[in-house]
């Protein structure tokens, strides 16, 4: 396996990234695939896909949010010689009412799983929550920083997961034998409320962040405010409605089951973060 390359798709992103350096520290040949990459992978532009695939045997497929791409892509990864796959897919996959009809991550996900479970290769799904990190480096940052996180999740509970431990998982399936055939639900170890989560930030901190419950209808005008296009903040705030509607709480064992160890908790990764500068502006 380790005279082949492993593709990584999405491989400059937060979980992307973190199984290449991970990967890497095994000793383990990795392919990144971006846009930035050499060689170059796009996912809108499938003329790219063979290059990237050339030579690889084991693939992880972090896919095109809105776009039904991986099933043609992992058609093509089966003909050009890939083994096996290990898809990034997301919480709530498999459970009825959680995404809207008009939701485009909720249609990539469902399609990429059906393509994944059905391509006759070796396959493991990694369905994630939240991730923990979207505070400190993805969608929530800005608003952490200015001090006010305005979402339409009303009092729910979200099990925010490390993206380290999502790579971990990605890790283990993708040079571990014994992963063939499973979907690992992954979550932290507890569900904390969005003001629990603020207060911690408070606390690692030093500032204050306060959590600010408002109406889908609101956060949608004030997306639109900022020079959102309306199809996208509705696509946002369609995101967030499984928190406020209380599903976004679940704990699940996957991180163990997977790993052999627990899953990290999301009060620490704030205080590292908080001590790694992640908040300077």
């Amino acid at each position: 396996m380790t005279d082949h390359p492993i593709l990584i798709t999405g491989g400059t992103g937060k979980v992307g990234g973190r199984t290449v350096s991970q990967l890497a520290l095994k000793g383990v040949p990795v392919r990144v695939g971006s846009r930035s990459g050499d060689p170059c992978f796009d996912w809108r532009d499938p003329v790219t896909w063979d290059t990237a695939l050339e030579g690889v045997k084991r693939a992880f497929i972090v896919p095109y949010d809105g776009e039904l791409l991986t099933r043609p892509f992992v058609r093509r990864a089966k003909e050009l010689g890939v083994e096996r796959v290990v898809l990034l897919s997301g919480r709530g996959a498999d459970v009825p009412g959680y995404a809207s009809e008009n939701s485009t991550a909720g249609r990539t996900h469902i399609d990429g799983e059906e393509a994944v479970r059905n391509c006759g290769l070796e396959w493991t799904i990694v369905r994630p929550a939240w991730f923990a990190q979207n505070f400190s480096e993805g969608f929530f940052r800005d608003a952490v920083l200015a001090g006010e996180l305005r979402l339409p999740a009303g009092g729910g509970a979200v099990s925010f997961v490390d993206a380290e431990d999502i790579a971990a998982v990605a890790v283990a399936a993708l040079t571990e034998d014994k992963h063939v055939g499973e979907t690992y639900e992954l979550s932290g170890p507890r569900a904390l409320t969005l003001r629990e989560v603020t207060d911690l930030i408070s606390q690692a901190t030093g500032r204050t962040v306060r959590y600010v419950p408002i109406s889908h209808e609101e956060f949608v005008a004030e997306l639109v405010s900022e020079g959102w296009p309306t199809a996208e903040a509705e696509d946002y705030a369609d995101a967030i409605g499984p928190i406020r509607r209380n599903m976004d709480g679940y704990l699940s064992d996957g991180v163990q089951r997977a790993l052999g160890r627990p899953a990290r908790d999301v009060a620490q990764l704030l205080k590292d973060a908080a001590a790694t500068g992640a908040w300077q502006a």
